[in-house]
C-alpha cells in the first residue's frame, strides 16, 4: 500500500487570525510548499453520518477572490458529485446555481461601488 502525505501550515498572527497558510503534498509535482490564501478541508464521519471541515483564509483574501473561490468549488464539487454518483441532472443543476451565484455576487459588488 502507497501512503501518501499532505501537510498544512498555518501561521497565526497574536490574534490567532491566519497570516499565512503553506502547504505540501508528497505525491505532489511541487517540489517546494506552497502558499494559499484559503483553503478547506472536509472529511465524512461515516459512523456519525456528518461531515467535518476546516475552513481558513488569510488577511489577504480580499472578497471578490473569496466569491472566485467559491465559484470554482462549487463547479469542481459538481464534477466530484458526478463522478462519484453518475447523476449529469443534479451536476449541471449545482453548476448552474454556481454561475448564478457569481453573477449575483459581481452584480452586488457593481451595485455597492457605484
Amino acid at each position: 500500500m502507497h501512503k501518501s502525505n499532505i501537510s498544512i501550515d498555518v501561521y497565526l498572527d497574536e490574534d490567532k487570525v491566519p497570516e499565512q497558510i503553506k502547504w505540501k503534498a508528497s505525491d505532489s509535482n511541487a517540489d517546494m510548499e506552497q502558499k494559499a490564501k484559503a483553503m478547506m478541508v472536509s472529511f465524512w464521519d461515516g459512523a456519525d453520518k456528518s461531515a467535518l471541515r476546516i475552513d481558513l483564509w488569510t488577511k489577504e483574501m480580499m472578497v471578490d477572490e473569496m466569491a472566485d473561490f467559491y465559484y470554482q468549488l462549487l463547479m469542481t464539487m459538481a464534477d466530484t458529485f458526478n463522478r462519484a454518483t453518475n447523476q449529469p441532472e443534479l451536476t449541471a443543476d449545482m453548476k448552474e446555481f454556481a454561475k448564478s451565484f457569481l453573477k449575483k455576487f459581481k452584480d452586488l459588488q457593481l451595485k455597492e461601488n457605484q
